[in-house]
C-alpha cells in the first residue's frame, strides 16, 4: 500500500526555508567534500560496514578487508569466519560478513563479474531499484552509492537527516525514514544534495544532539521549529 505521504508535495514557504537552511549551514561549515571517492562496488562494501558504527570503526573495518583480501572475489569466496575477523571493527560483524558475501555472489551471478559501473548507465530509478533488491542496502545505502560513487542525484537519509529535518520542520513529523528520502530530493536541488547531506550529518553530530542538543549555539535557530516551540513561555 502506497503512503500518503508520498502524494504530498512540500509547498513555497517550506522551500524557501530550506533554501535559508541550506545557506545558513553552508556559511557555517562550509561546502563539503565526500571523503576519497571510492568505486562504486568498494563504496557498497563500506556503506554496509558503516551501518550501526562511526566512521572511524567503518574505516578500520574497510582497511583491515582490503588488506587481508586481494580482491572482492577474494572477499566473497572466503570462509565467512575470515571475513567475520577482518570486519569486526565495525560491530555486527557475524551479520555483516555473510550479508556482504552474498551480495557479492548474487552480483556475480548476475553481471559475470564485479563491477556496480553499470548502474551509471541506468536510468536513477533503475539504478536505485537494482541496488534495493539485495538484503542489506536500504534505501540510504541505495542513495549513498548513487550520490557519491556513481554521480546520479539522490539525498541519503539517515538517523542525523532524519532527527535535522524533523526538529526544522522541513518534513511532516510522522513521516518515516523511507518517505523522507523522496520527500528531501523534492526540498532540495540535486546539485544541493550531496553538500546539503553532509551538513545536516555535521550538524547533528555537533550540535543537534538526539539528546541535549545545543540550541544555543546552532547556526539554524531562528528557523528551527523544536527551538522555536521551546522559547513559548508555558500557559
Amino acid at each position: 500500500m502506497c503512503s500518503r505521504q508520498a502524494d504530498q508535495k512540500p509547498d513555497g514557504q517550506l522551500l524557501s526555508k530550506a533554501q535559508k537552511a541550506y545557506q545558513l549551514l553552508e556559511e557555517a561549515f562550509g561546502l563539503p567534500d565526500w571523503r576519497q571517492p571510492l568505486s562504486a562496488l568498494d563504496e557498497l562494501v563500506s556503506t554496509i560496514l558503516s551501518q550501526n558504527t562511526n566512521d572511524l570503526n567503518r574505516d578500520v573495518a574497510y582497511n583491515r578487508l582490503k588488506e587481508r583480501f586481494p580482491a572482492w572475489e577474494a572477499v566473497r569466496d572466503a570462509r565467512v569466519e575470515d571475513v567475520v575477523e577482518a570486519i569486526r571493527p565495525a560491530g555486527l560483524a557475524n551479520q555483516k560478513a555473510p550479508r556482504m558475501q552474498t551480495i557479492l555472489q548474487q552480483i556475480t551471478e548476475e553481471r559475470g563479474c564485479l563491477s556496480l559501473e553499470f548502474l551509471g548507465k541506468l536510468g536513477r530509478e533503475e539504478a536505485h531499484a537494482w541496488l534495493s533488491r539485495f538484503k542489506g542496502v536500504g534505501p540510504k545505502t541505495a542513495a549513498i552509492v548513487l550520490q557519491f560513487a556513481l554521480g546520479i542525484p539522490a539525498f541519503p537519509v539517515d538517523t542525523h537527516v532524519y532527527r535535522v529535518s524533523g526538529r526544522l520542520g522541513l518534513r511532516p513529523e510522522k513521516m518515516g525514514v523511507e518517505d523522507t528520502h523522496a520527500w528531501l530530493e523534492q526540498v532540495f536541488a540535486p546539485e544541493q544534495y550531496g553538500p546539503g547531506h553532509l551538513n545536516f550529518i555535521r550538524l547533528g553530530r555537533e550540535i543537534c544532539h538526539a539528546r541535549k542538543p545545543e540550541c544555543m549555539r546552532c547556526p539554524l535557530g531562528k528557523l528551527c521549529d523544536y527551538y522555536q516551540n521551546l522559547q513559548k513561555p508555558i500557559p
